[in-house]
């Protein structure tokens, strides 16, 4: 069975019932030549134990797909790629608020991308073939979603589901997901955006998914299975007395700005409830709390228009910025705002560190890296260290995203860009901490950013037309609440945005609202920042390597490589640098102090080509009875005849009375003949 959906100026084509039939709802997708294979299954029973939706999304990269073999000893594919673990994030998103509440069957969807033709990304193919399988499934999935990439051209035109090459010309990359009623996800990277083109893609975006949303419908409804009977479970039994007792106990316990104490005051209510109760009643006790805590916080925010911490609704927690903390790291600063606090340090090095990537998309490297680390002490807590999880290789991304508009061109800063953002402490809106915490470390470092970024995250509480959105929202608002929506950017315009939402969508114009309130609190959020640091440093940090960057004759490269790179080993050894040669002749040399200006001395002189007239001090490398041959440069030999050892043409009877090899002497060029003979002569040191 076959679904062509039309998007833009191409046709998505979904097919089931040949693939994968035993998967609860199995689907592929294609787009372009980008295939990618989704399937939906959940087990036969509820997980036991589990208060949570137990859904997990994974991506599976075949290297084949793009016609190639995994790099490095093992030839199998390994751990997923960054890409993977981010588009299984961006699938997992907006179908997860999706399900009944209550529902405790696992669910697991696995979307293997088996073609990748190098044009189009996998990600919205993916999110697109996730929400077919589950809606041909039995699971009870309110669903589907569409999911659509909108890119925008150099003459201001959206283009739909736009290839890598239109991609990278854009100064737009939105992803927006959402059901044919509303919108339930968006992700996007942008070159300064304006609010006002950022909304206009989204409605845009809104059109196109709602039709995508129908047609699966459809689709669906023709072979799909019917749907698994499920019953939400019933009303605790103590709720209702509780929320007689203890509704009003529980709303004053939420208001304090400090979070631990407003936690002992709910554990103490809960003692108070469970003493003396047999196990399993204080079980459904705990979870009577727990449910009274919700719905005491909306009616705290929806009814009385107060938020715990006493904020306005559009108001920013305190924040303080501050550089310079580590010594001799590159650049670092410290962001604090309210509870919650992130220190990034920033390391630059030569281009030869860039990171290399082994994935089946077109890109291979990039010099810009971000890293965002989430330690368990940071939430008071205690937990796992190790190799990062989903959400912190999400989180880093995400201020990456923000921060690349920004930064400096490979040929003006021909650096590579590491920043590292541990989070010290959180209480709600930490990856947009490591925004800001960031823009200072490169600005301390002395990276010529365009512009400083910042970024707040924005929260919403919603009970039918009712809502109210929250600027900067804490733990407790991002935990209770309706939306996790981050906006970083400069004052210019837009950067990077990340939403999430636990309802099944909003319009596009309460995220207008949302985009204009957010503006606000980031301009505030950079004024505070242009006070520690207003502009980048003129220089990078004593500590930082140098880089000198020039330029060669294509044809002079194999003569600075030498003969099995003896020649540019020779020189990286004498001149303590690191020197690497790209193939249109531009050499990247770095090296602490003046070292690498004298390498690029070297390399200058040495790949050069030799004039008449030119001064140079070269070392004797071998004397014949009619002259001393001189190296000019690596490779470059001249003879000074022995009529030309001594001054005023005085005669020599024997070179060696003048010179012996090994001797450095400073010669004039005097000719170069047709044959390329460099004739020299000898100067007075």
């Amino acid at each position: 069975m076959r679904l062509e959906i039309p998007v833009g100026e191409r046709t998505m084509v979904l097919e089931t019932g040949k693939l994968a039939r035993q998967a609860g709802g199995s689907v592929m997708v294609q787009l372009g030549d980008t295939v990618v294979l989704s399937t939906a299954t959940r087990s036969q029973n509820p997980r036991p134990g589990v208060d949570f939706l137990p859904l997990s999304v994974d991506i599976e990269e075949r290297m084949a797909s793009a016609g190639k073999i995994p790099g490095g000893f093992l030839k199998r594919e390994g751990r997923p790629s960054d890409r993977a673990i981010l588009t299984a994030r961006l699938t997992d998103r907006p179908i997860r608020p999706l399900f009944p509440k209550g529902y405790r069957n696992e669910i697991q969807v696995i979307g293997t991308v088996f073609g990748a033709d190098q044009e189009t990304p996998y990600d919205t193919v993916s999110m697109v073939g996730a929400s077919a399988a589950l809606s041909l499934s039995d699971l009870p999935f309110d669903g589907p979603i569409g999911a659509v990439r909108v890119g925008r051209s150099l003459d201001g035109e959206f283009i739909l589901n736009p290839t890598y090459a239109q991609i990278s010309e854009s100064d737009l990359d939105l992803v927006v997901a959402g059901t044919k009623e509303a919108i339930t996800m968006v992700e996007a990277g942008a070159n300064e955006v304006p609010e006002s083109v950022m909304v206009d893609a989204m409605l845009l975006a809104q059109e196109t998914i709602s039709q995508q949303a129908e047609a699966i419908e459809r689709w669906a409804a023709e072979h799909g299975k019917p749907n698994q009977e499920f019953a939400a479970a019933a009303e605790n039994p103590f709720l209702a007395e509780l929320r007689e007792r203890y509704l009003d106990r529980v709303k004053d316990a939420l208001i304090n700005p400090d979070r631990r104490v407003r936690h002992g005051a709910l554990d103490e209510l809960r003692a108070e409830v469970t003493e003396g109760r047999e196990p399993e009643e204080a079980e459904q006790l705990q979870a009577a709390i727990s449910i009274l805590q919700k719905e005491a916080f909306r009616k705290l925010y929806l009814e009385d228009r107060k938020r715990t911490d006493l904020r306005a609704m559009n108001e920013i927690r305190p924040n303080t910025a501050e550089i310079g903390i580590i010594p001799r790291v590159h650049g670092t600063g410290l962001y604090t705002r309210g509870e919650t606090q992130v220190l990034s340090s920033l390391a630059l090095a030569d281009l030869g560190l860039s990171q290399r990537l082994d994935t089946i998309e077109p890109t291979t490297g990039k010099r810009y890296m971000h890293h965002y680390n989430f330690p368990p002490y940071s939430t008071g807590e205690t937990g796992r260290v190790g190799s990062p999880r989903r959400r912190e290789i999400g989180h880093g991304a995400l201020a990456e995203r923000a921060l690349l508009p920004v930064l400096p061109a490979e040929d003006t800063f021909p650096y590579a860009l590491r920043i590292v953002s541990d989070v010290l402490e959180s209480n709600g809106s930490s990856s947009m901490g490591s925004v800001c915490g960031s823009t200072l470390a490169l600005m301390d470092g002395g990276v010529p950013i365009k512009a400083p970024v910042s970024g707040v995250a924005m929260g919403l509480v919603k009970e039918g037309d009712d809502y109210v959105i929250l600027t900067d929202i804490q733990g407790l608002e991002d935990h209770m609440g309706d939306m996790d929506f981050k906006v970083a950017g400069t004052r210019d315009g837009i950067t990077a945005l990340q939403m999430d939402m636990k309802i099944t969508g909003v319009s596009a114009e309460l995220l207008q609202e949302a985009l204009e309130q957010a503006k606000r609190g980031r301009l505030q959020i950079l004024d505070v920042m242009r006070d520690t640091i207003a502009e980048p440093r003129t220089e990078v940090s004593d500590f930082a390597p140098r880089v000198e960057v020039l330029k060669i004759p294509t044809d002079k490269i194999g003569l600075l490589i030498g003969p099995g790179g003896k020649t540019i080993n020779a020189l990286q050894e004498q001149f303590t640098v690191n020197i690497s040669v790209e193939d249109d002749g531009t050499v990247y040399i770095a090296g602490e102090g003046v070292a690498a200006k004298d390498a690029a001395a070297a390399v200058n002189g040495m790949t050069k080509d030799v004039e008449a007239g030119e001064i140079y001090t070269g070392k004797v490398v071998k004397t014949t009875n009619f002259g001393a041959f001189v190296e000019l440069t690596p490779g470059r030999d001249g003879l000074v005849h022995i009529s030309r050892l001594a001054p005023g043409k005085q005669r020599v009877e024997r070179v060696e009375d003048v010179v012996a090899e090994g001797d450095r002497i400073k010669v004039r060029v005097l000719e170069i003949d047709k044959q390329k003979r460099i004739s020299l002569e000898k100067l007075e040191d």
